[in-house]
């Protein structure tokens, strides 16, 4: 593992280059071509077990897809098979760039489900060859990856975008906008957003002074495409299906994992944009290779369009739930999350959501789709007649999205406007592995106390082989 001197040297001699010309991140290149309507879209999916598989399942109950092409580092696995045998005609790739290369002409749109460190060069390369672009959340693991996907994007007005927040399609959608729009949400000037669920999370002890020791890799597993362009790690089960997540190279943790289905429309319709201040308040178990199994992060976001400042405070961990107004009432889950391959982790104490003040009305909310009420009930009550009525939502985020590729809707998740959201996630990536507190200029995009966190913005070079993604 490199000293922190040799890590802070080179990252800010690669920050500093993605920093200085990023209007030149694209060439111009022909773009994709849209669907007349009602004809499918031709489709290609990256990443097709566990939760590759649920998103290709809601795909296919859409009736709006073909799908040309199936790709996985583990294309056989287990966990792969059901897809495959779904679609027995696709052609099967295990790298993403031999697809595009030899079937790139065959499909219009890719659905990109990997870890999340693998998520900026297989979109910039869908991007580049003229494809809309599903991928799950976050869009990006680091900040300049982000920036230069929102910047891709917008090189690409023809082509459609979509981050997998899928509640940004349900009711909490349409209900924020309308409350919003009624004066009923207004002068909010704190958030409180809550994660303490179990988490797909390894056993390693805090106190670990290296990574793993590397494991037999299994059978058939194209592991260097599997780290992409992230810095070399020997193979261990502790970094696939899932528990990728809890490392800091290759995920964002549960702030990463759930922020986008938690913080979605309060950023969007609040234009949060980025925060000024990101501290670390709390960090159980935190060390220099996975997250902590606990934190508190508090993003400060400043005045905005006569709007007032906000607080935004994180909570996760089984052992850190956040305090609650009076008159909370019960904790209501969300019934559309979907499922995760560790079983039922939801918490009896409290479900994942988030409690919105305002100078005069307290929210709280779910997850995902779940809608806001006001509390308390007696509050509640006084304001029925007030409340407008909300509009259903004409698609969910699947349809919407392949709607958008035939040119018939606009994505309400596109990169521009949720990669601002994933932005904020990796400041607070950065607060939890410094442990620190950090200022921040959102117009200069860049931390003013704290050199070695701007070194963070633009993670670890990329390997060899793999800078060709990140060229300006």
């Amino acid at each position: 593992m490199a000293t922190r001197r040799e890590f802070l040297k080179t990252m800010m001699m690669a920050s500093a280059g993605m920093a200085l010309t990023p209007g030149q991140v694209f060439a111009a290149q022909p773009s994709g071509k849209q669907k007349p309507k009602g004809e499918k879209v031709k489709i290609a999916y990256v990443g097709i077990g566990n939760r590759g598989r649920q998103i290709i399942e809601a795909f296919d109950k859409t009736g709006m897809v073909e799908v040309v092409a199936l790709c996985d580092v583990d294309m056989g696995a287990k966990h792969t098979q059901k897809v495959i045998s779904m679609y027995p005609k696709a052609k099967q790739f295990r790298d993403f760039r031999q697809m595009f290369d030899k079937a790139g002409n065959e499909f219009d749109a890719v659905a990109i489900a990997t870890p999340d460190h693998s998520h900026f060069p297989i979109s910039m390369l869908a991007l580049a060859s003229g494809k809309h672009v599903y991928v799950e959340k976050p869009l990006a693991r680091t900040f300049y990856e982000a920036e230069l996907l929102m910047e891709a994007a917008r090189k690409r007005p023809s082509l459609a975008t979509q981050v997998g927040n899928q509640g940004h399609s349900e009711a909490n959608y349409f209900q924020f906008k309308a409350w919003m729009d009624a004066g009923i949400i207004k002068d909010v000037t704190a958030v409180t957003a809550h994660m303490n669920n179990a988490r797909r999370w390894h056993k390693w002890d805090a106190n670990i002074h290296r990574f793993p020791t590397g494991q037999q890799l299994p059978p058939d597993m194209d592991w260097d495409t599997w780290l992409c362009a992230a810095e070399h790690h020997d193979y261990h089960q502790d970094y696939h299906l899932g528990q990728w997540r809890c490392w800091y190279d290759f995920g964002m943790g549960a702030l990463g994992d759930w922020g986008a289905h938690l913080l979605d429309t309060v950023h969007e319709f609040l234009e949060l944009g980025l925060p000024y201040e990101i501290s670390m308040l709390y960090a159980n178990g935190h060390n220099d290779y996975f997250y902590p199994y606990s934190s508190t992060i508090l993003f400060r976001f400043p005045q905005r369009k006569g709007m007032p400042p906000v607080d935004v405070t994180w909570y996760d961990g089984l052992d850190n739930l956040p305090p609650l107004p009076e008159g909370y009432g019960a904790s209501v889950g969300a019934d559309d999350v979907p499922t995760t391959n560790q079983g039922n982790t939801a918490s009896k104490k409290l479900q994942p959501g988030k409690i919105i003040y305002t100078k005069d009305l307290i929210f709280k909310g779910g997850s995902h789709g779940s809608t806001l009420s006001i509390i308390p009930e007696e509050r509640a009550r006084e304001m029925a007649d007030q409340l407008p009525e909300v509009p259903k939502s004409p698609s969910n985020h699947f349809e919407n999205f392949l709607l958008a590729c035939q040119g018939r809707e606009k994505t309400r998740s596109p990169f521009e406007i949720n990669g601002v959201l994933s932005q904020v996630f990796s400041l607070g990536v950065i607060a939890q592995r410094l442990n620190t507190q950090l200022f921040f200029d959102p117009r200069t995009k860049q931390f003013t106390n704290n050199a070695f966190a701007n070194a963070l913005l633009a993670g670890t070079p990329p390997r060899k082989g793999w800078d060709e993604f990140y060229k300006l």
